[in-house]
């Protein structure tokens, strides 16, 4: 995108609405704003940039975004713009119960509403964790205004009695060695401020890192702006030169419908895929693509996983932790291996193309960065993301094959199956509780609709007592999510879910589950007839919530399949009048 729109008059942007007009409602919102302790000509003549910042004392991951908002800011007045910085709802991993997942259509509203209500001509989003990124890109598509993707980076490496210790990952890896009798509760109190050393989003390739670096190569960063550390003093350069950029961006009109369709999106799974990321992302790209009008579905994601392999070496799958990636190259070196797979010609953020934007960067650590000749793990022992359907699954589960026990990947076993998880988590430890290595463990009601929220929940745990025989992995079934920094053989995001009346629904502790990978299916081996009955007595528990915000989630969410996104939200939004807004 070589050719730049011609330069838009300032009576073309939205603030002047606010500003520019000599009536009363002109003089007040001139008025109000010195209030503030502006000078008129400090607002007046400029664009109006909304810094959209998720900073908050309960989300470690953005903690530094207040600062970094201020660098956005420097940036803005250096352009010629007036930068407004607006708060918005954090959605942080960990403290939020039962889910960010649950509060990332309110953020996503929020953003849109904020950008809609206010004299904004362009947007800077200050986010990462996990929801942030999709809801607040979410609610910056819809609104269809200047905007570009601050992410908040990954935090710094951790380290514990000289081994490398990543967030999420380590965590789960330590509880059950702490289950086991492998560890001490000392060694496990010890492990707290070993493994998280500084602000910013999980250093593996969790959700967090796996959304920045997705949107990083759909073009709605500055090239490479995913894989800067958190508080690596490129951070805040980076956050600088987003405030000058946006600035451009209004004057030039590049808006997300001008950045995103369907080659953008592949783009942004080819990045998925050789990350081995997340099976959350599986999720947000559906519901970032339906807001912008693009087809994209969870089958095309499969397809993109069978052509590009896990080829970075950070955990969850690999070796390393993000701040490596980061000095090997980023995500630029990766995609720069990748090329062959991209459409180098999409326009980004910048005012250049991808193919731009990457030409030239090199790797500095192949051992980090791979290539499709050298992977992590090759397309034949496992992929990102499979996609299976069956009499369990009709519409689709997901699962990330290449962090699953290959021995399960064709497994045929008796399910015990779990209404809620604190049933679960009181029988599981049972030592007289009948169960072994084959036993397939199925969680239900933990979908959109069920939980509600459908919170990650689904990285199921081990018995003790296996624990305690050496055993780390089973084939576990939820429709609910897992983490992005966790493994095993999990089965996520059954559609249509249990609560809903999906047939995991159905299933009966005793009845036989049949996963084969390779085969793409997941079924239950019962009678057809019995399926009829069974489906005849069940009945759908009343709604969990009679008000609140999570009452309007339960009634309107759709499934995973579709994205989870509100069925009035969904799709390219409609401009209001100018006379309005």
């Amino acid at each position: 995108m070589n050719e730049v729109k011609k330069r838009r008059d300032l009576s073309e942007l939205r603030s002047q609405r606010w500003f520019a007009s000599d009536d009363m409602r002109g003089f007040a919102h001139r008025q109000r704003t010195q209030q503030m302790g502006m000078r008129r000509d400090e607002f007046m003549g400029r664009p109006v940039i909304g810094i959209i910042n998720t900073w908050s004392e309960m989300s470690p991951c953005h903690a530094h975004l207040r600062d970094r908002a201020e660098a956005v800011k420097r940036g803005v007045w250096q352009a010629g713009g007036y930068p407004v910085e607006m708060p918005a709802l954090s959605v942080g991993e960990v403290m939020v119960k039962p889910t960010t997942m649950l509060y990332r259509n309110f953020l996503a509203m929020e953003c849109e509403e904020l950008l809609r209500s206010h004299p904004v001509d362009g947007a800077v989003l200050l986010g990462g964790c996990d929801k942030s990124t999709p809801a607040l890109l979410m609610g910056a598509i819809s609104m269809d205004i200047p905007a570009i993707y601050c992410p908040a980076g990954p935090m710094s490496n951790g380290q514990w009695r000289g081994m490398k210790t990543g967030a999420g990952t380590h965590t789960k890896k330590y509880w059950d060695e702490l289950r086991a009798g492998n560890i001490t509760q000392s060694d496990w109190i010890e492990l707290e401020s070993r493994m998280t050393r500084s602000a910013g989003t999980c250093n593996t390739i969790g959700t967090a890192s796996t959304m920045t670096s997705i949107v990083d190569a759909m073009g709605l960063t500055l090239p490479g702006a995913s894989s800067i550390p958190a508080t690596d003093s490129g951070h805040p350069r980076m956050a600088s030169a987003c405030g000058v950029r946006i600035v451009e961006m209004v004057w030039e009109d590049l808006k997300p419908s001008d950045i995103l369709d369907r080659a953008s999106f592949l783009n942004g799974l080819v990045a998925y895929m050789a990350l081995g990321g997340s099976t959350n992302a599986a999720v947000h790209l559906v519901a970032m693509a339906r807001r912008a009008g693009v087809d994209l579905s969870i089958d095309d994601m499969a397809a993109m996983a069978g052509k590009v392999p896990v080829a970075v070496n950070v955990f969850p799958s690999g070796e390393y932790l993000m701040e490596d990636f980061y000095f090997a190259g980023g995500l630029l070196a990766l995609l720069n291996k990748f090329s062959h797979h991209l459409d180098l010609t999409r326009p980004t953020v910048n005012g250049q193309t991808l193919g731009d934007n990457i030409a030239g960067a090199d790797c500095w650590n192949d051992d980090v960065i791979r290539g499709g000749d050298n992977p992590v793990v090759p397309l034949s022992r496992g992929k990102t993301l499979e996609v299976l359907r069956g009499n369990l699954a009709p519409n689709g589960a997901v699962m990330k094959s290449s962090a699953a026990s290959p021995k399960f990947l064709k497994h045929v076993g008796p399910a015990i199956v779990f209404d809620n998880p604190g049933v679960m988590n009181t029988t599981l430890d049972d030592p007289d509780l009948d169960i072994t290595e084959d036993t397939v463990i199925v969680l239900r009601n933990a979908g959109p609709v069920g939980a509600p929220g459908m919170p990650e929940w689904g990285n199921l745990p081990i018995p003790k007592k296996l624990l305690k025989q050496g055993v780390r992995d089973m084939v576990r079934i939820s429709d609910g999510r897992m983490s992005g920094t966790h493994y095993g053989t999990c089965i996520l995001h059954v559609s249509p879910e249990a609560a809903v009346g999906g047939p995991l629904a159905l299933l009966e502790t005793g009845d036989l589950v049949e996963l084969d990978v390779i085969a793409g299916t997941i079924n239950m081996r019962v009678d057809e007839a019995e399926i009829v009955r069974r489906r005849a007595a069940w009945r759908p528990a009343p709604p969990l919530y009679q008000r609140s915000f999570a009452a309007l989630y339960q009634q309107h969410v759709s499934q995973a399949d579709q994205g989870c996104d509100f069925d009035f939200l969904s799709g390219t939004a409609v401009v209001p009048d100018p006379a309005i807004y």
